[in-house]
């Protein structure tokens, strides 16, 4: 995971991203070990379902699909994703209303809190591949900004 302010000097650390709500943890990606720490989690913080998304360039209906993430937008549950390969990036609006970027790759883990503005797109690769949780199957919905 590699995390920057897009607009701001300040110094990015890992307690920057606690104190902001956000929850990171690195899980190799090996189906044992991450699959033990994803069924913690969701026992932990109630989510009950999970599935996988999987996006490729040769995806049908690709751009699309990406449209409806690439703008400011809110969910009132938890948005929690575990990347089995390829990349993403969030851009995630901090409470002193700065733009937070982080870039996703194979065994990150990355939860992001209930009605905090996010947007997220693919890199130039345009290929993902991750585990979502979910508190019901799924329950988020985007509000935009």
């Amino acid at each position: 995971m590699q995390t920057f302010y897009l607009e701001s000097t300040k110094l990015m650390t890992p307690l920057t991203l606690e104190q902001q709500g956000l929850l990171y943890q690195y899980l190799p990606p090996n189906q044992a070990t991450y699959q033990a720490a994803l069924d913690k989690w969701k026992t932990e913080r109630g989510y009950t379902a999970q599935d996988q998304i999987q996006l490729t360039p040769q995806t049908e209906n690709l751009n699309t699909i990406l449209a409806k993430f690439d703008k400011e937008h809110l969910h009132t549950d938890d948005e929690v994703r575990y990347i089995l390969d390829g990349a993403g990036i969030f851009d995630i609006r901090s409470k002193e209303n700065d733009w937070i970027r982080i870039l996703v790759q194979a065994g990150d883990f990355l939860i992001v809190p209930a009605n905090m503005y996010h947007r997220f797109f693919l890199t130039e690769e345009k290929s993902i591949h991750a585990i979502r949780l979910f508190k019901e199957n799924p329950s988020w919905v985007p509000i935009y900004r």
